[in-house]
């Protein structure tokens, strides 16, 4: 397989992806995601402005979330995100700490 056929196969697995996430399965929290798989949403945004950021994009965390999110973290949390129990922000501290660390 050739680089670009790669690239536009991950850029094709990404969107899908992103895609599943946004649209599909709003009713998973990030708070869950990070507990169970050591990244959520916000990662994948801030991985995108990283990378855009790589790129000499300039690119803020807030632009990027939108651009992943199709909307405003204010419209996401008003319209899908649910309070998480303690438990749930326990084991994401720990998960955060084991998953991001540094990097926040």
């Amino acid at each position: 397989m050739d680089d670009q056929t790669r690239i536009e196969l991950e850029a094709a697995a990404f969107r899908t992806l992103r895609e599943h996430l946004m649209e599909k399965r709003t009713d998973v929290q990030n708070i869950d995601m990070m507990n169970l798989a050591g990244f959520c949403r916000n990662c994948l945004s801030r991985w995108y402005q990283e990378a855009a950021n790589a790129r000499g994009i300039e690119m803020s965390k807030d632009e990027a979330r939108e651009i992943f999110y199709g909307m405003t973290m204010d419209e996401w949390k008003a319209n899908y995100q649910t309070d998480a129990s303690p438990e749930k922000q326990a084991d994401f501290k720990k998960s955060f700490a084991e998953n991001v660390g540094e990097k926040g």
